[in-house]
């Protein structure tokens, strides 16, 4: 008894502790925020820079943040952690047009004049209509689908009349095929998600290779700022990457900054 009365009291302790931790941590990041957003406006933006970074460090991340920390970084002129910090911002908020708008003019600092290769047909539309939206979304539509489904093939057995009994296997018959369709959706926005691995370059200048070593011949070359896809990595320090036009390669894995990592 004694025992449990101690273990319940330490419980109680260490929840108060993380309370008071976590009320105490969120001021200091208010605090914070808010001393950034005073150095960024009187023309401080390094001091920004590192009152911003402090609540990033603290484990916090917010559209806001990574939105007042790129508009810093942009105003030093440091292109690629500008651009890196509106990407971040759009990850959280794919529909706000201030980032968008931002992470336009900086990009338009950039170097590298990369044209994406255009989706024409049946692939354009079929990629349209999964993005449309998000992974959670179809399954949800999948798991309404099928309970319509249910529950009309219960009123199809149960139906007195051939009317009815006709209606309802030709609803249910439809909404079993369209969760299906759901169900296919959600899969390939799954696996639209799973490749989708963005980065940064983050050096000025780097020399991408046709194979992963630094023998190998110079297939082209890439700037700060440019946006590519990883596409797999070996022995840690080369990256295989793809760009918008295509063209693969080889760069050293420290060039670079991956978008997914928080």
């Amino acid at each position: 008894m004694i025992n449990k009365l101690g273990d319940s009291m330490v419980r109680k302790i260490v929840c108060i502790l993380t309370i008071v931790l976590s009320v105490s941590l969120g001021a200091q990041n208010e605090v914070l925020f808010d001393a950034g957003n005073k150095s960024y406006n009187n023309g401080n933006y390094q001091q920004a820079i590192e009152s911003y970074e402090r609540i990033l460090n603290s484990g916090v991340h917010s559209t806001e943040l990574y939105f007042n920390l790129a508009n810093a970084y942009y105003k030093l002129n440091r292109i690629a952690p500008s651009i890196y910090y509106y990407e971040k911002a759009l990850q959280l908020s794919p529909k706000n047009k201030d980032v968008k708008a931002n992470l336009s003019f900086a990009q338009n600092m950039t170097i590298d004049d990369i044209e994406s290769v255009p989706e024409i047909g049946l692939s354009r539309i079929g990629k349209n209509i999964v993005n449309a939206f998000s992974f959670d979304t179809w399954a949800l539509f999948s798991i309404v689908l099928v309970m319509v489904f249910a529950a009309l093939f219960l009123g199809y057995y149960f139906s007195s009349t051939t009317t009815k009994k006709r209606l309802a296997f030709i609803v249910s018959s439809s909404a079993i095929i369209l969760a299906m369709v759901c169900l296919f959706f959600a899969y390939q926005k799954y696996q639209y998600v799973q490749k989708d691995n963005p980065a940064i370059v983050f050096t000025k200048e780097t020399d991408i290779k046709t194979d992963p070593n630094l023998r190998s011949e110079v297939a082209f070359t890439l700037h700060e700022g440019t946006k590519v896809q990883v596409l797999e990595v070996y022995d840690e320090n080369w990256t295989k990457i793809k760009l918008a036009d295509g063209k693969t390669g080889w760069i050293p894995s420290e060039d670079i900054k991956l978008l997914n990592n928080i």
